[in-house]
């Protein structure tokens, strides 16, 4: 994941939402900023810890939010442990089924291409759904994004719907053979040219944050959400987030998609990423019992049922979310693919800010049965 730019130097506190199976299927973004990293035992290091990979579906909003319905939210990680992120400078988590299948867990021992541990050769021209690992996709071209968002609090507990946008999608994120399937890359926020990437060697980014993805097909569709922590550091700048809005299924119909900020959720993009309407979309909240923000029916025009996820049938395009953005500052964004683009969260306090960024991933993903 690569997130650069000018960051209030914060605290933060990291949502992510994973979307894959059960212990060994779903997927969770393991860092040392991730909540219930040692599973919800006091005083127990659980090596195989898997709490945060478990889908939500069918909750009340109380249970799902930030993953509550098993504590994870009160397992916060060990003191000074953060996801560290340069505010002009990138990241990258690891996704995985189990944290035994990260270099979080028994030295890195275990870990391979997939999130399961192992290379699978054979899944790379399957045309089937895939269930080892159940990463609820046929192949690399059907699988579909994930998204991270932010959120700049004082306490996780103040991190809701209505603060939280997301300001990174990244594409194919759980099975894009163009790099390590485990490790996932994303692009970062800029604006203007005085914003552009410096990507510090060595630099691994993370903010408190969530990850979200919604599969294309391949089961029923879950939610999934679970809370990191970061140290952002770097200078300020001048410009505040909007509020987002939720997300909506715009696909063949650009004009009613929603631009800007988002909320969290997820379904195939929607509309070119650069349109300059702002109305900051939330992420996509999905499939529970109350707090969903987004509902879809019927096929899309491929003639597969509609799931709501991180792409252009939703509004979400591949890479930064340049239009999240409100203040006097109007420069308007310019599509970019560099990894290490720079993301620029402005604050007015000019650096004397300090609080929790959640950067909160929502999952919706598909549970095979």
């Amino acid at each position: 994941m690569v997130l650069a730019g000018r960051l209030w130097r914060s605290r933060v506190a990291f949502i992510a939402i994973n979307l894959c199976g059960i212990s060994l299927g779903h997927i969770a973004a393991w860092t040392k900023g991730t909540y219930c990293l040692n599973g919800t035992t006091p005083g127990v290091d659980d090596q195989n810890s898997h709490l945060i990979v478990d889908p939500l579906y069918q909750l009340h909003f109380n249970d799902w939010w930030m993953h509550h319905v098993d504590n994870c939210d009160q397992f916060p990680p060990a003191p000074g442990d953060f996801l560290e992120i340069p505010a002009l400078g990138a990241f990258t988590v690891e996704h995985a089924v189990n944290r035994a299948f990260t270099t979080l867990s028994y030295d890195g021992q275990n870990i391979a291409t997939y999130p399961d541990g192992q290379d699978h050769p054979d899944l790379e021209n399957s045309q089937e759904c895939i269930q080892q690992p159940n990463i609820h996709t046929q192949n690399e071209s059907m699988a579909a994004g994930s998204a991270f968002a932010i959120s700049y609090t004082s306490n996780l507990t103040e991190v809701t719907p209505t603060n939280l946008v997301v300001f990174s999608v990244l594409y194919k994120s759980v099975i894009d053979l163009s790099y390590v399937t485990r490790l996932n890359p994303y692009n970062s926020v800029h604006r203007g040219e005085d914003s552009l990437p410096i990507r510090p060697p060595g630099y691994l980014l993370a903010h408190r944050k969530a990850w979200g993805w919604v599969p294309n097909g391949c089961g029923t569709p879950n939610m999934y959400m679970h809370p990191l922590r970061c140290n952002v550091t770097g200078p300020t700048g001048n410009l505040s987030l909007a509020q987002p809005q939720p997300p909506v299924w715009c696909e063949g119909n650009v004009s009613a998609c929603t631009n800007g900020a988002k909320q969290v959720g997820g379904t195939p993009h929607c509309v070119d990423f650069w349109l300059t309407t702002r109305n900051n979309p939330k992420m996509i909240y999905w499939n529970q019992l109350e707090g969903n923000n987004i509902g879809v029916s019927g096929q899309d025009l491929s003639g597969a049922p509609k799931f709501p996820g991180y792409d252009m049938k939703c509004g979400f395009a591949d890479g930064p979310q340049n239009d999240i953005f409100s203040g006097s500052d109007t420069t308007s964004p310019s599509p970019t693919t560099d990894p290490s683009a720079a993301l620029r969260l402005w604050d007015q306090s000019w650096g004397k800010y300090v609080g929790i960024v959640l950067l909160t991933a929502v999952a919706l993903a598909v549970n095979l049965l």
